[in-house]
């Protein structure tokens, strides 16, 4: 979020904080999920790289449509070993989902 943003609504009586802070999660927990959501985003970033779609992307891996909707969300329901085996049905190698896991995370807190 852009600095001015979080001053205005800090002005207006707002309080901006992280996903870590307004769950009260401890440093592990909110390095899991953000581990989870960057596989997730990988997913789907090998997917369309590949010129999948996400039926195809289950026929594949032998799920349903909305499994891989799911996994690309980072649902609760969809583990990180989950994740981690459908990059490589689809050809992933360790180095490439190293990078995925180190990169820098887009997404931010509101």
């Amino acid at each position: 979020m852009k600095q001015s943003k979080v001053q205005r609504l800090e002005a207006a009586g707002w309080k901006v904080s992280g996903t870590k802070e307004f769950l009260g999660l401890a440093e592990e927990e909110a390095a899991m999920i953000e581990m989870k959501l960057q596989l997730a985003g990988a997913l789907r970033t090998e997917r369309t790289k590949r010129r999948l779609t996400q039926s195809q992307l289950s026929g594949i891996l032998g799920s349903s449509q909305s499994r891989v909707a799911k996994m690309e969300l980072g649902d609760p329901s969809v583990s990180v070993d989950l994740l981690v085996r459908s990059l490589f049905k689809l050809g992933a190698t360790r180095l490439e989902i190293a990078k995925h896991v180190g990169a820098r995370s887009r997404r931010r807190a509101a």
